[in-house]
């Protein structure tokens, strides 16, 4: 396999989407190693790239004046978080085996962002970031000020509230998190507490783990923070149907 090609569309305009959406569209799900937690999106988005170019796929690259490749990704992941389930949509100018695409991927990308599995899916598909509704979580609260009873209690009553303000930087920022908020676990362990979340993003955005429990946590421990600090990971990403509810794996 060859880097970019020539692309097959010929003289194709650059509004002819019909014609992009028949490009073949490689879903690739990946990991962000507990040792990338701390590279932003941005970053991950780069690296991802040129692991594709190193692995020589025919990416298809788009036509504005940028010519960038076609790629689309899930929802970023906050700062600080990892994951078992990231994935990217990737626009080829060519089918190329699964198996094959898997085994040069593997061999240009680092163990931390490392693809697991892949497959193509419908070319007309909403995009990644959009489509996926629902992600799992774990999360450990090192030196938690409370136990797991009490802060699965807090946790409901910042759910019992509904809408939570915040501040991103210097805005202010609202979300429903009656809605956003699917259900929680708490357990009490050697270190501290671990939780275990469902969260549901929309339009109006998504509920972060960690705003969930500074929040929760909130006036526990007086002037200080509640935990000295939290190690959270992704575990899964789905579809939540709207009109029957059910959960559709993206792969």
């Amino acid at each position: 396999m060859s880097g970019a090609r020539p692309q097959p569309w010929g003289d194709a305009k650059p509004q002819d989407l019909s014609f992009i959406k028949e490009l073949p569209r490689l879903r690739v799900e990946y990991a962000k190693g507990d040792r990338l937690a701390f590279l932003g999106h941005l970053e991950v988005l780069e690296t991802i790239n040129r692991c594709i170019r190193r692995a020589q796929l025919p990416f298809s690259i788009g036509n504005g004046f940028a010519r960038r490749m076609r790629i689309q990704f899930s929802q970023a992941l906050p700062v600080g978080a990892s994951s078992v389930c990231e994935y990217f949509d990737l626009r080829l100018s060519e089918e190329v085996p699964v198996d094959e695409v898997l085994v040069s991927l593997r061999a240009a990308t680092p163990l931390a962002l490392a693809p697991s599995r892949a497959t193509y899916v419908d070319g007309r598909a909403p995009a990644l970031e959009s489509w996926l509704t629902r992600s799992c979580w774990k999360v450990l609260v090192l030196d938690c000020a409370v136990g797991a009873s009490e802060l699965s209690g807090r946790i409901g009553a910042v759910r019992d509230a509904g809408v939570m303000e915040y501040l991103r930087g210097d805005k202010k920022k609202s979300i429903d998190v009656s809605g956003a908020l699917v259900s929680w676990e708490c357990a009490d362990v050697e270190d501290g507490v671990a939780l275990a979340l469902d969260t549901r993003s929309s339009n109006a955005g998504a509920l972060r783990p960690q705003l969930l429990i500074d929040h929760a946590l909130a006036g526990a421990a007086g002037e200080a923070r509640g935990y000295d600090c939290l190690k959270v990971c992704r575990t899964s990403q789905a579809h939540e149907d709207a009109n029957s509810g059910l959960l559709v794996n993206p792969l």
